[in-house]
């Protein structure tokens, strides 16, 4: 069955081109290039340039040689770093001996001394003494306690900021983590050795009061 809109099909089988009425142009088909293929082990040379690519109207052109650093950037150095100095770490450290050790060791002879003459002060102490004036006869050593107490803690507080600085900083890191380390449990310390020698010297001062 054939469309009644075509003409019926040529007993020959080949339908002659239909003619062109007066006036009317041929249809314009674009024409383009055909691929260029590369025949196996031909050379290079025998293939069409490619076409240069061209950026549209109005496009904003790139710089000639790229894009530059801005001014003022980062600029890796080759150069390698110098060590940083371990003064800050070290510092740290000093004071926390001096926080730890050596007013540990002050306020543990201070109260050795006083436990020592506590039995004295005892005995001559009477019920007009409501206040500490009965510690008169070992105000020196009382006076050498506090002077030892009072530098651990300002030793102590300047060794616990100067380690976080050199542990921060990587100036003597090493350094600072055992400054932190002594200037937190100084305190503990000082008063544990104090406590010790003041209960020492109590015992040695009842024997020698006393009689053993």
């Amino acid at each position: 069955m054939t469309d009644p809109q075509l003409p019926p099909p040529s007993p020959n089988g080949h339908v002659p081109p239909v003619p062109m009425a007066p006036g009317q142009h041929p249809p314009i088909t674009p024409s383009y290039p055909a691929p260029a293929y590369q025949t196996p082990g031909a050379p290079d040379s025998q293939l069409p340039p490619a076409p240069a690519y061209q950026a549209p109207p109005g496009a904003y052109p790139a710089p000639v040689g790229g894009y530059g650093a801005p001014e003022g950037g980062y600029q890796p150095s080759d150069a390698p770093q110098a060590p940083k100095s371990s003064a800050l770490g070290i510092v740290a450290f000093a004071l926390s001996v001096v926080a730890a050790v050596v007013a540990s060791i002050i306020g543990g002879a201070a109260g050795y001394q006083i436990g020592f003459r506590l039995p004295t002060v005892m005995q001559e102490m009477n019920e007009s003494m409501s206040d500490l004036s009965f510690l008169a006869p070992v105000r020196d050593q009382v006076l050498m306690g506090e002077v030892s107490f009072w530098l651990g803690t300002l030793a102590g507080i300047a060794s616990i900021v100067l380690g976080i600085m050199a542990i921060v900083k990587r100036a003597g890191r090493a350094w600072g983590i055992t400054a932190l380390i002594l200037g937190v449990i100084g305190p503990v310390i000082f008063f544990t050795v104090v406590g010790v020698a003041l209960g020492v010297g109590a015992g040695a001062g009842s024997a020698t009061f006393y009689g053993a």
